[in-house]
């Protein structure tokens, strides 16, 4: 959002201030959350764990309207929201699924460390690409969701070596240019996107509540939005050359 030098000058009043500093705390609150999340991972509560990191998400998803809304980088300039987010989502979206995705025993039990390393590792240099958004406000990359990624894992529940096998492809698209629907800033066709994914969090909370046995049809509607969501994009993409 753009302001002039004279908004710019004017001192912001305290409650003002106040109200944005709460933004701020309420996106490290992520933090303090994924401590929970951690909490339930170490034992073995898989679905408590992703019923934290879901309460992340929708922190995630709200706080930056509220930052945009209420100026936060200009009434807050010393604090900056884009690194605060950055750490947070770190842990939610990648450090604690990683946990759970190698102590869990979906994976190989050799290759686990190591693809658990591979997780971490990429995705801290994922988060480090300034070219991760596109110009149309794609995820450039596999966007380093490893949150939804350990939850399609746990609720495919495939053979280690499958498993495996998905999680070190995911690692290599980390760095492939491919384009990954950001289903909340991306304008085309934002409004049938943002009605899959209530339809997705509804499916996610029901096979949470049933520790995973979701049943086949729900089951594949979860896989259905995924596919969506993660290949929408290159899916116009290919009509249009067919069409050229």
């Amino acid at each position: 959002m753009d302001h002039d030098n004279q908004q710019d000058s004017t001192p912001a009043s305290p409650r003002t201030r106040v109200a944005a500093f709460s933004v701020h705390i309420l996106t490290a609150l992520g933090a303090g959350i994924a401590l929970l999340a951690q909490l339930e991972a170490v034992r073995e509560h898989w679905a408590a764990m992703f019923a934290w990191l879901g309460i992340a998400l929708v922190i995630d998803a709200l706080d930056g309207p509220i930052a945009r809304r209420l100026d936060v980088i200009h009434v807050q300039p010393n604090w900056s929201g884009e690194v605060l987010d950055l750490v947070v989502d770190f842990v939610t979206y990648v450090f604690v699924p990683a946990y759970a995705i190698t102590a869990s025993g979906l994976l190989l039990p050799l290759a686990a460390p190591l693809l658990g390393i591979g997780i971490v590792v990429s995705s801290a240099l994922y988060f480090a690409d300034r070219r991760m958004k596109s110009k149309d406000n794609h995820f450039r990359g596999f966007p380093a969701l490893w949150n939804v990624a350990a939850f399609y894992l746990f609720l495919l529940h495939l053979s280690p070596t499958a498993s495996s096998l998905v999680v070190a492809i995911l690692i290599v698209l980390t760095f492939v240019p491919l384009h990954v629907l950001h289903p909340v800033r991306v304008v085309r066709l934002r409004g049938l996107t943002m009605s899959l994914v209530v339809v997705w969090a509804a499916l996610v909370i029901y096979a949470l509540s049933n520790d995973f046995n979701a049943g086949t049809m729900v089951t594949v509607a979860l896989c259905a939005i995924g596919g969506y969501i993660v290949g929408s994009d290159a899916a116009i993409r290919l009509l249009r050359l067919l069409k050229a």
